[in-house]
């Protein structure tokens, strides 16, 4: 294997890009095993070399380690995440335990850590700051990963991070099974009245697809069942597409994920109390801005009574106009959740004469990707041209080279905007390689991947408001790792708290409501008109509209998934553990968690956002007070303030405490109740 194209340095322009061209699914396996090896080898020779410990022959050797593992796993990263078909879900069960072996291997060598060691302990206080964060953060997760555990207890923890690999992969694969698996089919076209014909047209060409060419399909992802809760006037199908969908993972059969989380949250438990920790949560936590649970528990329950006040001022809105239809039909409903969506839109035209189905026909997939390349090159001086020199790993995914104002190359950005067989559901972004300058400079290659309904040939891709705004979210993660301008790679761009990641890209959803997106990009798709002033005027008056639903439905899946790593119970049912929780808080009947237990990907695939998914809301209380900043300059083009936004948090990366940073771009530390003057939750 080692002449093979998965092991060797990426070759081609912009000083090399992933050889997608050449990629043979097969050779997966045998490769990482040859590049397992070559890393290993790599941290043996620092480990055990004769020199004495110095940050130049360690850490920064350490930084250089193992590139050849990193270069294939992000590509098999791209294979299990939006090409996951064929072989690829048996080679990732594969794959899985063997990188985590290797991990272990890496924290728990004593040698190594030895030489960390007394780095930190001799040679801090003469090296730069982004030096000493990087030594700092990097022997403080050495010993969070059993760097100072004993032989025996070291071998205890290797075998439950194997459990937990392949337990991760058993998850994700369920839920990508039930996402195939799971079809809605409509028989009768009178039964989608309501719904759009774009979405009625993509019901259509998913039928076909599935060799139904004389029915529609609403498939098993977010953005299949979205339109259908909002638009479809038929109660029983709502109803339908809502239990199939929420109920992922949940149904009994082999993909039922209920005895995966109870041995994942049990094997948690025994980890983190084998390192020393009371639970999951205060293990994962220690490294973040909120450092503990409680601290998060406190912003937590500062929002959740006020967003369940306004969930019940929302759901008596709509029950009146349930109740007024009853009185001409006869027909009387109480509010479910397979309601919310359908009358809440009804309520937004009453309140607000807002319809945001006349919004989506102004919505252009394609002309809102060119107003984030500008919003881009107004903030970071970005500029975009589209390439076709570089391989693709699947033929609708498109390249363009961002260059800076002078012309210097600056990385690449790929997009794979829409849904297929094997796409895990959502929208995420992704990077191939990181920025870095230890011997020389080394550009960042990012992603951004969403799962838009694809139209037919020739056909506009219209988009909804929400998808617009989830869009300019992830290119704000794709603008934080394009930023990045620091030296060594694990300080580069989105690698940063967890609790703090979401705030370069939160504080880019703002720019879609600003005036010269609304009028330059958000053009009729067949008249070519702008956006009305009217429309505009109606969205920013209808701003806080449904924040109840939007709060609460995030807050309680955040709740939950801190509820249950902070629990100190061995063997969890995680039905009733959510029902439970859920009921203690007083979790509105009228709606559901956003992502319910057996399908919470976030906190199951892997230990990514385990104890974490109260992130998106720590990040929003930054945003929501930077958002503030601009507001009062005038403009979100303000080159003072947004200069600022660049300098220090997009491309400053970890070099700095994210609390630091937040403080240098506000001038102070952050204010929360920017966050309900946000959510309209303010007295």
């Amino acid at each position: 294997m080692t002449d093979s194209v998965l092991l060797r340095p990426w070759t081609g322009p912009y000083g090399g890009v992933p050889p997608w061209d050449r990629v043979r699914p097969e050779d997966f396996t045998a490769a990482f095993d040859e590049a397992i090896k070559m890393a290993q080898a790599d941290i043996d020779a620092i480990a055990t070399q004769a020199d004495p410990p110095t940050f130049a022959n360690t850490v920064v050797a350490m930084e250089d380690a193992g590139k050849t593992l990193d270069r294939l796993d992000a590509i098999f990263g791209v294979y299990s995440s939006n090409l996951n078909v064929g072989p690829i879900p048996d080679i990732e069960r594969v794959i899985a335990p063997k990188l985590a072996a290797h991990s272990d291997r890496i924290y728990q060598n004593e040698k190594l850590f030895h030489r960390l060691q007394y780095i930190f302990e001799n040679e801090l206080e003469s090296l730069q700051p982004a030096e000493q964060r990087l030594i700092d953060d990097l022997y403080k997760t050495f010993v969070r990963r059993g760097a100072k555990l004993d032989s025996g207890e070291k071998a205890q923890l290797s075998q439950i991070n194997a459990q937990l690999a392949r337990l991760f992969t058993d998850f994700s694969q369920n839920v990508l099974d039930d996402e195939k698996k799971y079809v809605t089919w409509v028989t009768d076209e009178t039964d989608l009245a309501g719904l759009p014909s774009s979405v009625i047209a993509s019901m259509k060409r998913a039928a076909e697809e599935r060799g139904k060419a004389d029915q529609w399909a609403v498939t098993n992802t977010r953005s299949s069942m979205d339109p259908v809760l909002t638009y479809a006037d038929n109660r029983k199908l709502r109803e339908q597409v809502w239990r199939t969908y929420y109920n992922r993972c949940d149904n009994g059969d082999d993909n039922d994920n209920n005895a995966l989380i109870t041995e994942i949250l049990a094997l948690r438990l025994k980890r983190a109390n084998l390192l020393g920790y009371p639970t999951h949560a205060h293990w994962r936590l220690e490294s973040t801005m909120a450092k503990t649970p409680e601290a998060t528990e406190a912003l937590m329950n500062q929002v959740w009574e006020k967003a369940v006040d306004r969930v019940h001022e929302e759901v008596a809105d709509m029950q009146q106009i349930a109740d007024a239809e009853a009185a001409k039909s006869g027909d009387k409903i109480t509010i479910e959740p397979w309601d919310y969506r359908y009358y809440a839109e009804k309520v937004r035209k009453a309140k607000y004469d807002l319809d945001l189905g006349e919004v989506k026909p102004y919505l252009q997939l394609e002309k809102l990707r060119e107003g984030m390349f500008w919003v881009a090159g107004e903030l970071f001086g970005f500029q975009f041209k589209a390439v076709t020199d570089v391989p693709v790993f699947h033929p609708d995914v498109r390249v363009w080279e961002v260059t800076d104002k002078s012309g210097e190359h600056v990385g690449l950005w790929y997009f794979d905007p829409f849904a297929r067989e094997g796409k895990r559901s959502g929208a995420w972004m992704t990077a191939y390689r990181v920025q870095q300058n230890i011997d020389q400079p080394i550009t960042p290659i990012v992603s951004n991947n969403s799962n838009f309904v694809k139209g037919g040939e020739g056909e506009v891709v219209l988009i909804s408001w929400d998808d617009a705004v989830t869009l300019f979210h992830e290119f704000g993660h794709a603008l934080h790792g394009l930023s990045s301008s620091v030296r060594y790679p694990s300080q580069a761009g989105t690698s940063v708290a967890r609790d703090y990641v979401e705030f370069p890209s939160q504080i880019l959803e703002h720019w879609l409501e600003t005036p010269e997106i609304l009028q330059r990009f958000c053009l009729h798709y067949e008249t070519n008109e702008p956006l009305p002033q009217s429309l505009i005027d109606k969205i920013e008056k209808a701003s806080t509209f449904n924040q109840g639903f939007a709060t609460v439905e995030y807050l309680a899946s955040a709740i939950v998934d801190m509820k249950l790593h902070t629990s100190d119970q061995t063997q969890i049912d995680p039905d009733e553990f959510e029902k439970t929780t859920l009921a203690s808080i007083g979790m509105p009947d009228e709606l559901p968690m956003r992502h319910r237990t057996p399908h919470f990907m976030h906190i199951f695939s892997s230990d990514s956002y385990s104890a974490g998914y109260y992130s998106y809301l720590w990040a929003d209380a930054l945003t929501a007070d930077a958002a503030e900043m601009f507001e009062q300059a005038g403009s979100y083009y303000d080159p003072v303030v947004s200069g600022k936004l660049r300098d220090h948090v997009f491309s400053v990366g970890d070099t700095i405490d994210p609390a630091e940073g937040f403080r240098r771009f506000r001038g102070r530390d952050v204010d929360t109740s920017a966050l309900m003057r946000k959510r309209g939750f303010s007295d």
